[in-house]
């Protein structure tokens, strides 16, 4: 017999390679194309948006503030993406088994891939949207499922591979002699394996963008109030609830409407029995405002500048309405449709619309349905095992003798936080916490920070550290947003910054303060030093935010230091005797005053307002037991403890203290 050909080897060598080539060429690797140029789609894309936040930004502070919105794009929609259509392509070839194997693992990764691509996408592009929070949440949830989608068919994959090379050899591991002929195609038409008939394709991602619309729907149902509402459909018993049954005289009467200044301007407009009432509504105020009737009719919410048209219906009656917006109810932005020359008159007596509070986005009265949180707060209650206590130690200032400058970046988030053992609220923070991080310095030094406001209304930054006009770097702004503040700490004390965005007293009461230290000149050194900052929370529904009527009635519900009932009663900071101990307090308030007092202690310096009070070295000195200070002013005192023991400090307006305010220090040797 004739010699082999001489090639044979290198044959054999190269055949696997060559059918796993012409096998994913064929089509069953295409599905894996697909995201990768998605990927480098969103890639382009965030880079694009990198360039323009760099070429926008007015100072990198702002710049570094605003770059993490690019994470979602870049880490879902270019990295995920191009891994999955790496793997959808390699895993087939690493599996192996032959041409029909490698054809079947690869259709397998690639199912339903028209419905996985766009609608992972889609909802990655309406998670980057600014939409109402529920509906970026339930976004984020059809995302994770198109993820986790793929990873439940790569498991499959892999195992069926595995499970076919235990079960023999592959069909390419067999002599060409011996392999079986090649199976006629199922594909119709010649159709090559793997790729999808065009109305497959098409309908696949119809579905998944109709997965996404009804995201949004479902979104939108969870929060309804906070989606722009069309003004028919806003009025859907405008017609019913407000005609009262009057006969429409086919007449439309046309309004304009202003709001500024936490006013409606007309507050009040006449409308003829039976006329069509339209209200041109625009926002000239600096806040985000809307307008809601008692009827159901209501403009979405306006950013400053913005406009819009409400379509009241047939109104028979007169009706009352407000912004919905969190406490500017409360702060009187209401307004009113009377009717002239019919019954007029409310449906249900005297007052058929709500008492102030009862209505509102958030809800005036907490934000919540449910228990209220006043209800549930016990003076007397216990944290559960294990609490640990804001830490109340104070760092000292960072840097040399000389000037330095502090940037920071303060981002403004609502999060959900107990605030008294069983008692949770959503506060409006800087940066996630209330009170806000400390911020310490020395006189001359400056202060570079930066507001980033990722909540869902207006807010702003007060610095009473600074001394500047207020209008631009006070400024609220939307969120989204964001502003740089820049100030020299000209003189020293502890002071406040804060939320000033009306109404302030409710930004404030939920969560919205914070302080700056500047040292006074040749501050002399203490073994330690703590900083209490005293506020006032009016309770709302659990889960829900502060009740705007009891902030504008000035009853508090619990009067806390850094946040918390008695929190130092139950984690008291050390100390030791003989240590010197400097105890900065803050009353931010909004509305309370503060007496602090060391139970045991005498204070033999008091630094109150930028001024020393007493100092052990004056002549004839002698000692102090209370710190009192108003909302929004502090200072420092300083002691020694002659000897161990629990030492307890409280707030000497001894109502407030039964409040919450209270702690102690525990001394050892």
């Amino acid at each position: 017999p004739s010699a082999p050909p001489a090639h044979s080897a290198s044959t054999t060598a190269w055949r696997p390679c060559c059918w796993t080539t012409r096998s994913l060429g064929r089509g069953s690797g295409m599905p894996g194309l697909r995201p990768v140029a998605a990927g480098g789609a969103w890639l382009l894309g965030s880079l694009a948006g990198l360039a323009w936040i760099l070429l926008s930004s007015p100072s990198w502070p702002q710049a570094a503030a605003r770059v993490p919105a690019l994470t979602a794009p870049l880490a879902a929609g270019w990295i995920a993406q191009t891994l999955l259509g790496a793997l959808t392509f390699l895993v087939p070839v690493v599996l192996g088994g032959g041409p029909a194997a490698v054809r079947a693992a690869a259709a397998e990764l690639g199912r339903g891939w028209p419905f996985r691509l766009a609608a992972g996408n889609a909802s990655l592009a309406l998670c980057l949207l600014p939409v109402p929070s529920a509906v970026r949440v339930v976004g984020s949830v059809v995302l994770l499922g198109v993820l986790v989608a793929f990873l439940v068919l790569l498991v499959r994959t892999v195992v069926r591979g595995l499970r076919a090379r235990r079960g023999g050899a592959s069909v390419s591991d067999a002599p060409p002699s011996a392999q079986p002929p090649a199976q006629p195609s199922a594909q119709p038409s010649g159709k090559p394996a793997g790729e999808s008939r065009p109305h497959r394709v098409l309908g696949g991602a119809a579905a998944g963008l109709a997965a996404v619309v009804l995201a949004v729907a479902v979104g939108g149902a969870v929060d309804v109030r906070s989606l722009p509402v069309l003004s028919g459909a806003a009025s859907g018993t405008a017609d019913g609830a407000a005609d009262k049954g009057v006969e429409a005289t086919g007449e439309t009467t046309t309004v304009e409407v202003a709001m500024r200044g936490m006013r409606f301007h007309p507050a009040s407009v006449e409308v003829p029995a039976g006329n069509r009432l339209v209200i041109e509504v625009r926002n000239e105020g600096d806040d985000g405002h809307d307008l809601v009737l008692e009827s159901g009719a209501r403009t979405g919410r306006l950013a400053p500048g913005g406009r819009e048209t409400l379509d009241a219906g047939v109104v028979g009656r007169d009706l009352e309405g407000w912004c919905s917006v969190v406490g500017h109810r409360a702060m009187g932005m209401v307004f009113g449709v009377r009717v002239v020359g019919g019954s007029g008159g409310s449906a249900a007596g005297p007052r058929d619309s709500a008492e102030p509070g009862e209505h509102g986005e958030h809800g005036e009265r907490g934000g919540a349905d449910g228990e209220s949180a006043a209800s549930a707060f016990d003076p007397m209650a216990e944290p559960a095992p294990g609490f640990t206590a804001r830490d109340a130690a104070l760092p000292p200032a960072a840097g040399g003798p000389g000037p330095r400058v502090h940037r920071r970046t303060l981002t403004v988030r609502e999060t959900v936080r107990e605030v008294a053992p069983g008692v949770r609220q959503r506060m409006w923070t800087f940066g996630g916490t209330a009170p806000g991080p400390v911020l310490r310095g020395r006189v001359g030094d400056t202060f570079e920070i930066t507001l980033v406001n990722d909540g869902s209304i207006g807010h702003s930054i007060d610095f009473h550290a600074g001394a500047l006009a207020p209008d631009k770097p006070m400024r609220t702004i939307a969120p989204g947003e964001s502003l740089t503040y820049r100030f020299t700490a000209e003189r020293s004390g502890v002071w406040m910054y804060h939320c000033s965005t009306m109404p302030t007293s409710l930004h404030i009461a939920n969560g919205m303060y914070g302080a700056v230290i500047v040292d006074p000149p040749q501050l002399p050194e203490a073994e330690r030093e703590f900083l209490l900052i005293q506020s006032d929370l009016y309770l709302g529904e659990q889960g829900g935010s502060a009740d705007a009527d009891k902030v504008a009635a000035l009853r508090p519900d619990a009067v806390v230091f850094n946040g918390y009932a008695n929190q130092y009663a139950y984690d008291p900071p050390a100390v030791r005797t003989g240590e010197r101990v400097r105890i900065w307090v803050l009353a931010a308030g909004p509305n309370r005053p503060s007496a602090f007092h060391v139970v045991g202690g005498q204070f033999d310096t008091v630094h109150q307002e930028g001024a020393y009070r007493l100092r052990p070295d004056d002549p004839g000195s002698g000692g102090a037991q209370v710190l009192d200070l108003a909302p929004a002013s502090g200072g420092f005192v300083e002691l020694t403890f002659p000897e161990t023991g629990t030492y307890p400090f409280v707030s000497h307006i001894m109502g407030d203290a039964e409040r919450g305010a209270k702690g102690a220090f525990r001394v050892t040797d």
